[in-house]
C-alpha cells in the first residue's frame, strides 16, 4: 500500500510525531502503517488556527516520495575554469552545478566571507558606518544571508525546487524547509550553512576569492575573456558568470560604460512598515494577546489593487527585525529579517509599489539607468529625512494615512534609531497616494492592522534589480557579449534566495550547452 492522506491537526498534535500517528490512525482507522511527513502549512481560517498536514502512508518497506539530501562533488582542480562575480545565492549554486558538470569555478567576492561580516553590520547599527563592500547586500551568500532567509518561492516552473532545498540541507539546513509550506531558515543559521557550501567548492578544486572587486572586463572581438580586478590582476576563464545582485550599481555603471546592453526594469519601492507582534497573531490568530507556545508568530501576505496598481506586501518578516541595508554612506534603505526562532516582539513587511517608466520622466535622460538613479534619488532623501546617518526617517501608521506629523514614535526593532518624519510629504506623489489608500484597504481586510501602534520606516527601495540585463533563453549566454552569462537577481531574472538558486544552476547548465556545442 502506498498513498497520501491529508489530516487538519491541532497545534500541539503537528509539534509530536506521537500525535501525529494517533490522527492518522484514527483517520485511517489502522494502526498497522508507517508514515512520513511530505507538507506541512497553517490553517488559520477561524477561530482555531489548524495545520495541515499531507503525509505519505505505506505498509512496505520504503516510502515512495524520496528526497534527495547528499551530493557528491567531484575534483575539478584541473578543469576548465569558469570565473562566476559574486557569492550569493546565483553563484554559489552555480559554483556547485558546474562541478557537477566538471567545470572549475572561481569566485570572485567583493566582500569579505560572512564571519568578518558580521563587523561590519555591527559598526552599521552601532557607529552608522557604511562599508561600500561589506554590508546586508555585500559579502558571502548575498543579500539573503545576514537579512532573513525565506526560501519561499513562486518560481518553482525555473528550476527543481526539491533540488535546491536538498543541497540546503546537505549544508545543514533542517530537514523541516523539505516540507514546509513557508520555509524559512534564518540569519542566525545560514552563515554556516553558506560557509559550508563554500568548502564544499575548495574541497573539490574551485577556487574562492574574497575582497575582491571587478572593475572591468576583458573583452576581444564580443567575447568575454576574463575580469580585471581593483587590484589590477587579470582572471581569465571559459566564461564569466555575472551574478553580482541588485545592489552592485558599479557594475551596472560598467555595463553601459563599456556599452554592453542593458536594460531599464521597473521595481517597486514603499516603505517598512512595523507592528506589535502580539497584534498580528490576534488579526491571523484570534488569539488574544498569546498565540500560546504551539502557533509560530503570525506572517501575512496581502494585496489591494489602486488605480490600476498593486500596493503589496513584500518580505514579510513575522518576529523579525528592521535593518539597515545601504550600500554607500549618505543613502538609508530598510529591509527586514528574522531569526530561525522568529521570537522579537516586531512584525515588519515592505508595503511596495510598481514604479514604472511613466513615473521617472525627471531620469529619462540616464536611459538604461534611469529606475537606478530614481532609486538612488530616494535614498539620499531618506537620509537627509533620518538627519543625515543611518537613523531611519519614520512615522506613526494612521498619522501617515492622515497626513499628520507624528509628535512621538513607538518602541523601534531598527538599532541605528528612528527620527519623526513627514513621510506624507517627501515621498513622491504616486506612491504615497497609492501606500495610503492601500494602508485604508488592509485596514479593512486586517481589522486592527490600522493603527497608530504601528509605523513605517523609509525607504523601502532594494525590493528588486533597476535594470536587465539580456540574455538568450536557451543558453542564459548575453545576446551581444559571448560568454557573458547573466544572473540572479541583479541581471533581473531572479527575487529570493531560491529563484536565484535555481537561476544560478539553469546559467551553468547553459555555460555547458554552449561550452558542448
Amino acid at each position: 500500500m502506498h498513498k497520501t492522506v491529508d489530516i487538519l491537526v491541532s497545534p500541539q498534535e503537528a509539534s509530536s510525531d506521537e500525535l501525529i500517528k494517533m490522527a492518522l490512525e484514527k483517520k485511517l482507522n489502522s494502526k498497522d502503517f508507517k508514515w512520513k511527513l511530505l507538507k506541512r502549512s497553517i490553517d488559520a481560517r477561524g477561530e482555531n488556527p489548524k495545520f495541515r498536514l499531507r503525509c505519505e502512508i505505506t505498509d512496505e518497506g520504503h516510502f515512495q516520495k524520496q528526497f534527495q539530501t547528499q551530493f557528491e562533488y567531484q575534483d575539478v582542480s584541473r578543469s576548465e575554469p569558469v570565473v562566476v562575480i559574486g557569492s550569493g545565492p546565483a553563484g554559489l549554486f552555480a559554483s556547485l552545478r558546474l562541478i557537477e558538470l566538471g567545470y572549475k569555478p572561481i569566485v570572485l567576492e567583493r566582500g569579505k566571507d560572512v564571519k568578518l561580516r558580521r563587523k561590519d553590520l555591527s559598526k552599521l547599527h552601532t557607529q552608522h558606518i557604511v562599508n561600500p563592500d561589506s554590508n546586508y547586500c555585500f559579502g558571502e551568500g548575498g543579500a539573503g544571508t545576514y537579512s532573513d532567509g525565506k526560501l519561499y518561492t513562486r518560481s518553482k516552473k525555473r528550476g527543481d525546487l526539491e533540488r535546491i532545498m536538498g543541497i540546503l540541507v546537505h549544508h545543514g539546513a533542517k530537514e523541516d524547509i523539505l516540507v514546509d509550506a513557508h520555509p524559512h531558515i534564518g540569519t542566525n543559521k545560514l552563515p554556516k550553512i553558506v560557509a559550508k557550501m563554500r568548502q564544499s567548492i575548495l574541497d573539490a578544486g574551485g577556487e574562492v576569492h574574497f575582497n575582491t572587486k571587478v572593475t572591468d572586463f576583458i573583452i576581444d572581438n564580443q567575447s568575454m575573456k576574463g575580469v580585471v580586478t581593483e587590484d589590477g590582476d587579470k582572471i581569465e576563464g571559459k566564461a564569466v558568470i555575472l551574478a553580482t545582485g541588485h545592489s552592485a550599481r558599479d557594475i551596472f555603471e560598467l555595463l553601459v560604460k563599456r556599452e554592453i546592453l542593458v536594460e531599464p526594469k521597473p521595481f517597486a519601492l514603499g516603505v517598512r512598515v512595523e507592528h506589535p507582534q502580539r497584534l498580528i497573531d490576534d488579526i491571523q490568530y484570534s488569539c488574544g494577546s498569546d498565540r500560546g507556545r504551539y502557533l509560530p508568530a503570525a506572517p501575512y501576505s496581502i494585496v489591494h489593487q489602486v488605480r490600476d496598481k498593486g500596493v503589496y506586501s513584500f518580505c514579510m518578516c513575522p518576529g523579525g527585525q528592521i535593518v539597515p541595508s545601504a550600500t554607500a554612506p549618505g543613502e538609508v534603505v530598510v529591509n527586514g529579517m528574522s531569526t530561525s526562532t522568529r521570537s522579537s516582539r516586531y512584525a515588519n513587511s515592505g508595503i511596495v509599489v510598481s514604479v514604472e517608466w511613466k513615473d521617472i520622466k525627471g531620469f529619462h535622460s540616464a536611459g538604461p539607468l534611469a529606475y537606478l538613479r530614481f532609486q538612488q534619488h530616494l535614498e539620499k532623501k531618506a537620509c537627509e529625512w533620518g538627519g543625515g546617518d543611518q537613523t531611519a526617517p519614520a512615522q506613526r501608521l494612521q498619522d501617515f494615512v492622515n497626513n499628520t506629523l507624528s509628535d512621538s514614535l513607538n518602541d523601534c526593532s531598527y538599532i541605528p534609531g528612528i527620527q519623526s518624519a513627514p513621510l506624507h510629504e517627501g515621498i513622491p506623489k504616486f506612491v504615497r497616494a497609492r501606500l495610503q489608500d492601500g494602508f485604508r484597504a488592509f485596514g479593512k481586510k486586517m481589522k486592527g492592522y490600522l493603527t497608530n501602534e504601528a509605523q513605517i520606516l523609509a525607504v523601502e527601495s532594494r525590493t528588486s534589480s533597476p535594470v536587465r540585463i539580456p540574455r538568450k533563453d536557451d543558453t542564459c549566454e548575453h545576446p551581444q557579449i559571448s560568454g557573458l552569462f547573466p544572473s540572479g537577481e541583479g541581471a533581473g531574472y531572479a527575487g529570493g534566495i531560491v529563484s536565484a538558486a535555481m537561476d544560478g544552476e539553469r546559467v551553468a547548465e547553459g555555460i555547458e550547452r554552449v561550452l558542448k556545442s
